[in-house]
């Protein structure tokens, strides 16, 4: 199409196709957070090991992570729609494996097979948008829709989960996915249309196994530092990724059809984009890390009605996803995002405010603030990212994109999560005459101290009192490193984007 044309407007079968492009975002999203409240359950039935435990809940997010960029290069291969249905089809497949699973072993690799299935589904459907709507404007309300989906199945999880294990057994949180994607499998062919790269290359299999291998050693790594400390693990792991990233990086500078096109990174605000989505996910994945905990652990809300009180979020995502294509006729990229992360910050400034006692309205304020806040940035970034490349090679953009933002929640939880630890410590006055194990569990963690309190019923007030106001102490220090990042970032938008149209 030459540049002086006008792009195709998309009609009423293109946005017919993206409500079918959110069913998978939903069960994506619900998937990272569902299996989280079946725990109690399936630990009664499977009598799972405490490894064997980790793994059920860690290894879906582990390979989606590590899976995105090879999934995102293979549907520019082989189609994205047709990349999607094969995803979909193993993910219903999964979920019913899961669903029915009979032992430990088989969960985790039921869960391992939905990882792997789920990494196909952001890329594919983010580059499936790419190519359905060419209109600016339709584009980012498009990609809005998007993200408010993954956005509304991130909250629907807790709840859908925690209303179905009220009245069933646990595998029928994994239940729900099934008829979604059947829904997406009758309607992706009538609706959805085929996009490949027409002259893709083979497909690098020592790429794909590399990029894998990178990401989930820093993934790990990184998980590591969050649930244990910095061992000696955790810095091997990373460090492993890092030089197989290396590897990867130098093997993509050789192949004439790279698996990555890395002349993308030479774009300023490729680059800045990717960093951004980045950021976002770091205080999303942190914030999120202590406000779960406060909302049960402190103020002792049920997990069923923290997730509830969650729900405000999410609709301040939804909302502000509508509202950034209209803003978008008016300001300029580079100032909703200025102010968008002005605003996110001053989401984090309610939680200097709160103490041991909440107030619970100022915590739930504070949430949709950030939620509000952050999705312009989110809308705007992520249709840079895709649109700055040729739509042949959307599908590896996209996956760069998720990618970044996978990486950016788990150094978050990882990062921030080993910061508000060691606040916790430095705050943490435990009772003399305790038992030393006790003691040291009631110091390292909020979830000690609440486990020592059920032990020791006499002493219970003054451990749980103190605990939670040093867990709360810790809470506000993060936000406090949260508001002064925020708006170095908001800095940062307005000088790397100056020159962005």
């Amino acid at each position: 199409m030459p540049p002086s044309s006008t792009p195709s407007r998309a009609g009423p079968r293109e946005w017919t196709g993206l409500a079918v492009l959110t069913l998978p975002c939903l069960v994506y999203a619900m998937d990272l957070t569902v299996l989280n409240l079946a725990v109690p359950q399936l630990t009664q039935q499977l009598k799972p090991s405490a490894a064997q435990l980790l793994w059920m809940i860690d290894i879906y997010g582990f390979l989606v992570a590590g899976a995105l960029v090879t999934m995102g290069t293979i549907g520019d291969r082989i189609g994205r729609r047709r990349l999607l249905m094969l995803g979909a089809t193993a993910f219903a497949a999964a979920s019913l494996l899961a669903a029915f699973a009979g032992s430990a072993t088989q969960l985790i690799v039921a869960r391992a097979i939905l990882g792997l299935a789920g990494a196909t589904l952001a890329p594919s459907t983010l580059s499936l948008i790419r190519n359905m709507f060419h209109d600016e404007i339709q584009r980012r309300t498009a990609i809005a829709v998007w993200i408010a989906s993954f956005s509304t199945g991130t909250a629907l999880g807790p709840v859908l989960g925690g209303l179905l294990l009220e009245h069933y057994w646990w595998g029928s949180v994994f239940l729900i996915n099934v008829p979604a994607m059947a829904l997406l499998l009758a309607l992706a062919p009538w609706l959805l249309p085929e996009f490949r790269d027409p002259t893709p290359g083979g497909l690098d299999i020592t790429s794909a196994v590399l990029s894998l291998a990178a990401v989930l050693a820093l993934i790990f790594g990184i998980k590591e530092v969050a649930a244990h400390g910095l061992n000696l693990i955790a810095p091997l792991a990373m460090l492993l990724g890092l030089a197989i990233g290396a590897v990867f990086v130098r093997r993509q500078r050789q192949l004439a059809h790279p698996f990555v096109d890395l002349s993308l990174f030479t774009s300023r605000p490729f680059r800045a984009a990717l960093l951004l989505n980045l950021s976002g996910a770091f205080f999303i994945g942190g914030l999120y890390l202590f406000i779960a905990q406060y909302l049960q652990m402190v103020l002792g809300l049920s997990p069923l009605h923290a997730a509830l009180w969650s729900l405000p979020s999410a609709l301040a995502f939804i909302v502000g996803s509508g509202v950034v294509p209209l803003m978008a006729h008016r300001w300029q990229p580079r100032q909703l995002m200025t102010a968008g992360m002005t605003v996110a910050a001053a989401g984090f400034v309610l939680l200097l405010f709160i103490d041991a006692s909440g107030p619970l309205l100022l915590v739930v304020a504070s949430l949709a603030l950030f939620s509000f806040g952050f999705t312009p940035v989110a809308s705007l970034t992520t249709d840079l990212v895709v649109s700055s490349v040729p739509p042949e090679r959307a599908g590896s953009a996209a996956a760069l994109s998720e990618t970044a933002f996978e990486l950016g929640g788990a150094l978050g939880i990882a990062l921030l999560g080993s910061l508000g630890t060691a606040i916790y410590r430095a705050h943490m006055q435990v009772l003399p005459g305790l038992d030393p194990a006790v003691a040291e569990a009631a110091r390292a963690t909020l979830g000690g101290a609440v486990a020592a309190a059920a032990e020791l019923p006499a002493a219970a007030p003054m451990l749980l009192d103190t605990a939670r106001q040093a867990f709360t102490s810790a809470m506000v220090a993060c936000a406090a490193v949260g508001v002064g990042a925020l708006l170095l970032l908001a800095f940062y938008v307005s000088r790397a984007f100056s020159r962005q149209p």
